[in-house]
This record gives structure tokens, C-alpha cells and sequence, in this order.
């Protein structure tokens, strides 16, 4: 592809001497210029293979410009770059017909290669354009750190496909956003977004739930009930934590994503589905998978685009802009205005955010509750955090139960070094686990033991025998 022409548009002469360099020394052919209206003239004249421009000109927003270009020169790919790096410029872009968008600052050796590809792939890729999206500037997904831009890029390609996607990442980190960004700003956004948490649904529930049931499927079912794939028709189905669905289940999902049909739960004819799956866990699916709990098969169907959104602390350089927003967003809702000090923002930088962005928004509310002054100081971070952090050693919300029992079943044999602990020790954690466990149901129901038994899934008689054997206390009537 040597020798071809590359039009370059930026008004920072240092960015173009930079960019003029590393093209020419890919083989390139470079016309730069600091303003649209010169980039317009080369363009309309049929000069250069292809674009690189900034969003913002002196004279023009390059996403006015593009349409234009689009429409007397369709093949000709065009490269976006901005400093503006969120979510909705890189899916303007995307939008506009851009073939890539870079965000400021970038790698140029990433830059020559989706140069070299863009020239490779000229008339190949479907031009026609796609039914827009309203952008609006309400910004669903905050941050500009390396993994959010790479984040963006991903859901601006996305947005015009039905691919299905695999969402992975702890608690709390915004599985959701990024579910609900793919919804709102894709070719389904007129349709409903129907979102599913597989944990917080009983297992014996969970087909009926996905498909749907006919009267009398089973005892209860008085009438005929819509599944969440006949609600989410010709719209997205959200299905989060995914590594919770029981395999019964995930037979039928499997299904419904290889033939695009599926039976109520007492049903025979099979129903036609039109839906995008955008599916999500903060489990190790992989894991699951060699231990017989999720099936392979259906891992693949799901993980056809995989989104990993990293936890709060590998990427602290956003914390300032979440803080922002979220001060922001709790003063829309009619909390005090509030503003933070530098100090305060570089304690909060320090902390390891177990609950990750969830846990820093609802600090920021608190913040903005809690006290009168308008500035948020160090000190005020201090007290708050000194509060939390006893709890970082207890389980996080990433982590299911069984990983907190392996982690602490290590530490404690650690602590017998060479020789084993003593013997009996089956029985002891099974006490240890059952005593909370049937304190906490008691504690719910207000010490009411039938409902405490019906929430347990055990006998009212082995509830208390088990009462008197770990000589739990039980109050009625407080909760």
C-alpha cells in the first residue's frame, strides 16, 4: 500500500508533524492541514485514500463533515480522532460511517495498522447506512482511562450488529450500563430492553421466567405467562449473572440461540424469538466449565464478543471524573451541591475499592448527605474510609461463598504449617456456616420458625433441633 495518499486534519501542528512522520515512514504519501475547509477541497478534488481527522476544527466539526464525504465519496474510509474521549464520541463516529476512532492520546503504531487495514478492506465493507440513534450528551458510562476508551470503541461497533456479548467483570463495576449502552444506542433501541438476574430467581423458576408458561404447566399456573423472551421481542434480553443458570436451563438457551425458537414451559408449538442476548457474570464461566457446571457449548454461542470491564482499582485515573459525576448527578436528584479538594480526591485514589464503582457512588452520596460544609476535604474522606476498611478483608460482592470458604480454608490450614488441624473438622465448618445461615433467616422472618423453615427449604422439626444444637437465640418479632 506504499506511495498512497493520507489527507490528515488537525489543528495541533505538533500532532501533525508526529502523524506526518510516522506515515511517511510506513510508505505513505501525507496532505495535512490544520482546518476542514482545505480537508474538504482535497476530498471533493478526489485526492488522497483515505482520512485521518480531528473532531474539533477551527472552522467545521469534522462530524458535520463527514456526511458530506460520505455522500460524494463512500468508499473512502475515514479515521476519527479525539481528545473528547467518551462514550458518545466514540459512537458518533461510529455513526457518521468512521471507519476507526482513536482517542487522544494513541499509540501511531496502532494508528499505521488501521491505516494499512482500512486501505486493504476499500470496498469491501457495507456502505449503506445504518437508521440512526438519538445522541443525546446524557453519558451513560464514565471515564477516560486506557480499558473505558478500549470499552467504547468496542459498543461504538457493536452498536450496529446483533452480535451477542458476554460481559464479564466484578460487582459492582457497571455490567449493566454497559448492557443497557449496547441496547440504547443500537439498531434495537425502539425496542424493549428486558433485563434477567439468573441469582435472583429460584431455579425451579427459571425456565417459566426465560419462556414462558402455559395454563396449568404446572401447580399454580392459573393462566397463560409471557416469558422475558416474548417481552423483550425485536428489543435485547439482558441476561445477568449468566454462571447461575442451572444447566436444565442452559439446554434451552442453547437452543434458542442455534435455531431462534423455543417452547413455553407446557407448551408444544415452537415460538419464533427476534431478540439480541447481551449476557453478563462475575464468575470465572471457564472455570465453571471444567468443573460440569456450565456448558461449553453454550459458552461459545454467548462469548461471540467478549466485554471485560475492569474493577475500580486498575483504573484509579477515572476516579476524579466518577466523583464528579456522581456529585453531579445526586445534585439533579436535589442533594446539596458539593465540590472535593485535591487532597481528598488523592485519599480516595488510595483505596481499594472492593465494591468498585458501585461502592464509590454510594460513598459520594453519603458525602453529600452527611455533611454541611461545600467542599469535601481529606478529612472528611478519612472518617469515611476508616469505616470501611475493617471490611476489606471481609468477602467482597464479587465473591461467591464457596470462594470465600476456599480462601479461608487456606488460611487456616497455613496456620498448622506441616501438621494437620484436628480432627473433626467437617463438623466445625459446617456449624460455623450453619449458625449465621440460620440466624440470618430467623433475623428476616422475626424469629417466625415456619416461615425461617420455608426460607431454608428444611423441616420445621430439623429447624429446631438445629435451634438447640447451636444454641441460637431466638426474638420474635424484631428484625
Amino acid at each position: 500500500m506504499s506511495g498512497e495518499t493520507i489527507l490528515v486534519a488537525d489543528d495541533d501542528g505538533g500532532i501533525r508533524t508526529v502523524l506526518n512522520q510516522a506515515l511517511a515512514r510506513a510508505g505513505y504519501v501525507v496532505r495535512s492541514t490544520s482546518n476542514a475547509a482545505t480537508l474538504w477541497r482535497w476530498v471533493s478534488d478526489g485526492d488522497g485514500q483515505l482520512v485521518i481527522t480531528d473532531v474539533v476544527l477551527p472552522d467545521e466539526n469534522a462530524f458535520e463533515m463527514i456526511p458530506r464525504i460520505k455522500r460524494i465519496r463512500p468508499m473512502l474510509p475515514i479515521v476519527v480522532m479525539s481528545a473528547e474521549n467518551t462514550l458518545i464520541t466514540a459512537i458518533t463516529a461510529a455513526e457518521q460511517g468512521a471507519y476507526e476512532y482513536l482517542p487522544k492520546p494513541f499509540d501511531l503504531n496502532e494508528l499505521t495498522a488501521i491505516v494499512g487495514r482500512a486501505l486493504a478492506e476499500r470496498g469491501n465493507r457495507k456502505q449503506s447506512a445504518p437508521e440512526k440513534p438519538d445522541i443525546t450528551q446524557e453519558i451513560p458510562l464514565v471515564g477516560r482511562s486506557a480499558a473505558m476508551q478500549e470499552i467504547y470503541r468496542v459498543i461504538a461497533k457493536l452498536t450496529q450488529t446483533d452480535l451477542t456479548v458476554m460481559i464479564s467483570g466484578e460487582s459492582g463495576t457497571g455490567k449493566e450500563l454497559v448492557a443497557r449502552a449496547l441496547h440504547d444506542y443500537g439498531k434495537r433501541n425502539k425496542g424493549p430492553f428486558v433485563a434477567v438476574n439468573m441469582a435472583a430467581i429460584p431455579r425451579e423458576l427459571i425456565e417459566s421466567e426465560l419462556f414462558g408458561h402455559e395454563k396449568g404447566a404446572f401447580t399454580g399456573a392459573g393462566a397463560r405467562s409471557a416469558g422475558r423472551f416474548e417481552q423483550a421481542e425485536g428489543g435485547t434480553l439482558f441476561l445477568d449473572e449468566i454462571g447461575d443458570m442451572p444447566m436444565e436451563a442452559q439446554t434451552r438457551l442453547l437452543r434458542v440461540l442455534q435455531e431462534s425458537e423455543y417452547t413455553t414451559v407446557g407448551g408444544t408449538a415452537p415460538i419464533k424469538t427476534n431478540v439480541r442476548i447481551v449476557a453478563a457474570t462475575n464468575r470465572d464461566l471457564r472455570h465453571h466449565i471444567s468443573q460440569g457446571l456450565f456448558r461449553e457449548d453454550l459458552f461459545f454461542r454467548l462469548n461471540v464478543v467478549p466485554i471485560r470491564i475492569p474493577p475500580l482499582r486498575e483504573r484509579v485515573e477515572d476516579i476524579p471524573g466518577l466523583v464528579r459525576h456522581f456529585f453531579s448527578s445526586a445534585a439533579r436528584e436535589g442533594l446539596p451541591e458539593k465540590s472535593i479538594d485535591k487532597a481528598a480526591i488523592d485519599r480516595m485514589m488510595h483505596y481499594k475499592w472492593p465494591g468498585n464503582v458501585r461502592e464509590l457512588e454510594n460513598l459520594v452520596r453519603r458525602l453529600a448527605v452527611l455533611y454541611s460544609e461545600e467542599t469535601i476535604t481529606a478529612a472528611n474522606i478519612d472518617h469515611q474510609l476508616e469505616q470501611l476498611l475493617p471490611e476489606q478483608s471481609a468477602m467482597s460482592e464479587s465473591q461467591g461463598l464457596s470462594d470465600y470458604v476456599e480462601n479461608y480454608l487456606g488460611t487456616y490450614f497455613a496456620r498448622f504449617d506441616d501438621k494437620l488441624p484436628p480432627e473433626g473438622l467437617y463438623q466445625r465448618i459446617l456449624a460455623e456456616v450453619e449458625h449465621p445461615l440460620i440466624s440470618a433467616a430467623l433475623v428476616a422472618t422475626r424469629g417466625n420458625q415456619i416461615q425461617a423453615s420455608a426460607l431454608l427449604g428444611i423441616n420445621r422439626n430439623t429447624l429446631r433441633k438445629k435451634i438447640k444444637e447451636l444454641e441460637i437465640q431466638v426474638v420474635k418479632g424484631v428484625s
